[in-house]
């Protein structure tokens, strides 16, 4: 049974009472009724605090549903994982910069040679079932079109990531796991704090990637995946500029 009461703070206390004993139960006189109280308070909104009650017209974390998280509208980056919803935070400048230093060379590489299709943040990857991410640049090979989708991918060919501060494990752990179930090839990772670029491919009998090079300052990173195509660490970090 739940009993709806009204506080003088205009929030609501909803107390859940569960009898031990059934309601046709007739105790006798020596027997003491038990009752399980639990009272759960729901914030009501206050000038300058969040709108809690619009929390409300949603799933709570771990609920969500694949459909309810594809109709999301909006301008945030938000990642899907087993019904949680996960909220990226704002890209800064030097992140976005990288990221469009490296689009523009794969985006001229791949277009002339009419290889595929590459797109940038915002845009959905599936990676397992109830699971999808968005990574900062992805590619997917024109025999692989029947893959992509309007609203998300359904994998991809090659991704690359640039080292976020708020978590970095994010992609160097977790995302490293997850594009390797997935069949992503090739998974770059750009990482600002000590500008090196690690360039992972993907080996199928072990489902899991390996280091197809590491490089720093001086070096090419080079694509195994798309042979000829090659970025100048230097290049990349210096142009966005990460050394000023």
């Amino acid at each position: 049974m739940q009993i709806l009461s009204h506080n003088p703070r205009d929030s609501y206390e909803v107390l859940d009472v569960r009898a031990e004993n059934s309601l046709d139960h007739v105790p006798n006189a020596n027997h003491v009724e038990e009752l399980q109280v639990s009272a759960v308070q729901t914030p009501s909104s206050q000038h300058g605090s969040p709108t809690w009650e619009i929390a409300h017209l949603f799933p709570n974390q771990g609920s969500w549903a694949e459909e309810e998280y594809l109709s999301l509208g909006g301008n945030h980056l938000i990642e899907f994982s087993d019904g949680v919803l996960e909220v990226l935070p704002m890209p800064t400048e030097l992140h976005q910069l990288i990221v469009l230093f490296l689009y523009r060379r794969l985006f001229d590489f791949v277009t002339s040679r009419r290889l595929g299709i590459v797109v940038t943040a915002p845009m959905r990857v599936q990676v397992a079932a109830g699971r999808f991410r968005e990574p900062d640049i992805v590619f997917m090979l024109t025999q692989h079109a029947d893959r992509r989708g309007n609203r998300f991918w359904r994998g991809a060919d090659l991704v690359m990531e640039v080292v976020s501060e708020d978590d970095p494990d994010r992609d160097l752990v977790t995302k490293r796991s997850e594009y390797a179930q997935a069949g992503i090839q090739e998974y770059w990772i750009i990482d600002p704090r000590d500008q090196s670029i690690v360039v992972l491919t993907l080996d199928h009998a072990a489902n899991a990637y390996v280091e197809a090079g590491r490089h720093a300052s001086g070096d090419t990173v080079r694509s195994v995946l798309l042979d000829g195509l090659s970025v100048p660490v230097s290049e990349v970090f210096a142009d966005c500029g990460a050394d000023a």
